[in-house]
């Protein structure tokens, strides 16, 4: 299985860069990028703490618009937030779309952020191969 996926978010600093990593980590066979439709364009320090922590963190992880990643192919599209769900462009070519909405831990304590981690490794995983299975 050789899939892309595409994790998007709001601001593309929290929740969406710690799925992408996840995805990438641990999803044999399968390639994750992440965007934000009003990206914040930067990552936020807890985040990249957190990755780091758990060896997962790669240097091209950084926040990015939309408009990077919309000529892409991918074989599924993940929204993370309400937000993004709401205003997730039309791609060029037809992809499957699901939402898995996690809490943004972005300006809480470093603790929100492991538990997005734990969420999103438990929740999002699995939802992710089952909709590209």
């Amino acid at each position: 299985m050789n899939k892309r996926v595409l994790i998007l978010c709001t601001g593309n600093s929290c929740r969406s860069i710690i799925a992408e990593a996840l995805i990438n980590a641990r999803l044999e066979g399968v390639t994750a990028d992440s965007s934000g439709v009003r990206a914040s364009g930067r990552v936020n320090p807890n985040a990249r703490k957190l990755l780091e922590e758990k060896g997962i963190w790669r240097e091209e992880y950084h926040s990015k618009v939309i408009d990077t990643v919309i000529d892409n192919e991918y074989d599924l599209i993940v929204t993370v937030c309400d937000h993004a769900k709401e205003t997730c462009p039309m791609f060029p070519k037809a992809v499957k779309t699901i939402h898995v909405g996690f809490e943004d831990p972005d300006g809480k304590g470093y603790e929100a952020f492991e538990a997005t981690y734990k969420e999103i490794e438990e929740i999002l995983l699995p939802e992710v191969k089952r909709a590209l299975g």
